[in-house]
């Protein structure tokens, strides 16, 4: 592979607007692009919990993930480009079934927290819900493909998974939400 980035800077989008895969030009400002940056942000975050993930099977979920979310993100850009498919969501979904597998049931919900990469994990949990509303907003007015949602849907389930397994792996209990704790409080 030759120098694919000679220079960093262009100025092309100096006056507001960046440049798509086909060659078009958008704002800066529009949902498409702001669903770009929320995927891209996701990955960011994802690579915040890799630095503090110690679990093998995690981690290399993990990287596969970035990996597609990259891909994702290619396909918002050139929606005739398509890389995310019924076989990547099929395989979040068989990932998650496995990961979820040992792990015993819920009684609570659980608040963030379970230790550091379990924390970041929940960080990329929330990021992921907003690149989905993101998307969902931009579905109104530009069409890109049905799996794209399906995607990022499975995946913030999936995150949530990752942080329980996170957080067994770092000996960090979970901490459950306490409906009564309020209650309790006010009533002092």
């Amino acid at each position: 592979m030759g120098n694919r980035l000679s220079k960093i800077y262009t100025r092309t989008g100096d006056k507001g607007t960046t440049g798509m895969g086909d060659g078009s030009r958008i704002e800066k400002d529009s949902l498409r692009v702001a669903a770009m940056g929320d995927v891209d942000e996701l990955n960011s975050v994802l690579g915040m919990v890799l630095c503090k993930c110690n679990e093998g099977n995690v981690k290399e979920t993990l990287i596969t993930i970035q990996h597609d979310l990259f891909n994702l993100g290619g396909q918002l850009t050139m929606p005739e480009c398509v890389l995310i498919t019924a076989l990547r969501v099929e395989w979040l979904e068989k990932t998650l079934d496995a990961m979820n597998e040992n792990l015993p049931p819920l009684k609570e919900f659980i608040l963030p927290g379970g230790g550091e990469a379990a924390a970041h994990c929940h960080l990329a949990r929330t990021v992921c819900r907003r690149a989905e509303r993101t998307l969902v907003s931009l579905r109104k007015e530009y069409e890109y493909s049905e799996y794209i949602m399906a995607y990022i849907n499975r995946l913030s389930d999936l995150l949530f998974v990752a942080c329980r397994v996170l957080s067994r792996e770092a000996g960090a209990p979970e901490v459950y939400w306490q409906s009564q704790r309020i209650k309790n409080e006010v009533a002092k």
